[in-house]
């Protein structure tokens, strides 16, 4: 910054700090209103006889039983006309269902196979899942198809992220982990 224009942002700030100090020594506020700390001659305190909690009017609220209809004011409705004291109201018939019906939600997706293991391809680092089918063990890469119609998205730590392809639905097939008998064979 250059000398000049210092000189001039320091007098402007000068000016600021005179406008702010003759107001406050006024009274005044720079907003409008009156101000916090001001006096006003007019102010007259509350005279109150008796500055304690009137306990036995809370009391006579909280025993006050409510006699009137008890009505919902989210409803547009009137209430139904009471018979008598006691009288149950009929039960509100169901109104009929009108429009079309959706269909059920699909099944979830199940796959006809068990995760129990990956590896990792030292050269390429993409990772391979193992899946048994039957007898049969199944060693698919991520991204490729298995069983003819489901492929596999992502491998991850303790569970594989697998697509059915016809309908692009996903689930995640959790990894099962051996008995305890058969881990250290």
């Amino acid at each position: 910054m250059s000398r000049r224009v210092q000189i001039y942002v320091l007098a402007a700030l000068g000016a600021v700090l005179v406008l702010v100090l003759y107001k406050a020594y006024r009274g005044d506020t720079l907003v409008g209103g009156s101000g916090v700390l001001a006096y006003d001659p007019k102010f007259q305190p509350l005279d109150v006889q008796e500055p304690r909690l009137h306990t036995e009017l809370l009391e006579r609220l909280r025993k006050l039983d409510y006699a009137g209809t008890h009505r919902n004011i989210f409803v547009a409705t009137p209430p139904l006309p009471d018979s008598g004291p006691g009288s149950a109201r009929p039960a509100p018939k169901p109104e009929p269902f009108v429009g079309p019906r959706l269909p059920p939600p699909p099944p979830p997706l199940q796959v006809p196979a068990e995760f129990f293991g990956y590896a990792t391809r030292s050269a390429s680092g993409k990772r391979v899942a193992f899946f048994t089918s039957g007898d049969d063990v199944l060693l698919v890469p991520e991204g490729d198809t298995f069983l003819g119609r489901f492929r596999l998205v992502h491998i991850g730590n303790d569970s594989a992220d697998v697509e059915e392809i016809a309908t692009g639905r996903h689930t995640n097939v959790q990894l099962v982990q051996p008995p305890p008998e058969q881990a250290g064979n």
